[in-house]
């Protein structure tokens, strides 16, 4: 995975239009729903904590894990230390005791390098979870990076940065190359420049199903994302919910 030194500065500033509320309840309300057995929770690949926070405050008791030090300054800045924060990639997840829970959340799954690195930290997140815990994150799906990610650029202008997203499709294994140029207003009007380049993999819902049977989990939902409905085949992000056996 990319270390994101140059995104980390700026990503609260370019997701402020993400419903990190609504998220942390969705996530809260599949977790009620299925049954956990505890609240010990590990949130990988937490990035600057807008969700993990949220979560503890929803009562859950949260490890949250990184592999990008810049991304855990700016959470660790938000703490008041109820949240236990490491640094450590998805992949290579060792902790001192079992989780009830394990959440991947805002498409990290997806900044994995392969298909391999995804069974490599399914089989991780295995290994740190008690008999019967839940297993949830969400994904981009093959079809939003086929159809709506593909070679488009996008523009972002946001108080006192300027980015432009630049992607480049690969039809051979459905990903994403991201290169971002990062432009930070000075006082004096003048910019400075940044760049950022980072890959976004996609795997058929079918794929991701088998690669979590084989590392020991049994799937119990696979949702339409921020929804309870079946997936669909122009479907954009799933949310994944599985139990360890």
């Amino acid at each position: 995975m990319a270390g994101y030194g140059e995104f980390a500065s700026v990503y609260d500033l370019l997701t402020e239009n993400v419903p990190y509320d609504d998220i942390a309840a969705y996530y809260d309300s599949l977790i009620h729903e299925l049954g956990a057995g505890g609240s010990y929770m590990l949130d990988m690949g937490c990035g600057t904590g807008n969700l993990t926070f949220r979560l503890a405050a929803l009562g859950y008791d949260i490890v949250a894990s990184d592999a990008s030090a810049e991304m855990l300054t700016i959470a660790s800045g938000k703490s008041d230390g109820s949240v236990q924060l490491i640094c450590q990639s998805m992949t290579d997840t060792e902790l001192y005791g079992a989780v009830d829970i394990a959440v991947s959340t805002l498409d990290s799954i997806n900044h994995l390098d392969s298909a391999a690195d995804i069974q490599r930290c399914f089989r991780k997140t295995a290994e740190n979870m008690n008999s019967g815990g839940l297993f949830l994150f969400d994904v981009n799906t093959v079809y939003k990076h086929r159809e709506v990610l593909r070679n488009n650029t996008f523009v972002y202008d946001v108080d006192g940065v300027y980015c432009v997203w630049q992607n480049e499709y690969d039809p051979s294994d459905d990903s994403v190359a991201i290169e971002l140029d990062l432009f930070y207003e000075n006082d004096d009007g003048s910019y400075d420049r940044g760049c950022e380049s980072f890959r976004e993999i996609a795997l058929p819902q079918e794929r991701l199903t088998q690669m979590l049977e084989s590392a020991g989990f049994e799937v119990l939902r696979i949702y339409e994302y921020l929804t309870t409905r079946p997936p669909t085949e122009t479907s954009e992000k799933l949310m994944f919910a599985a139990r360890k056996k």
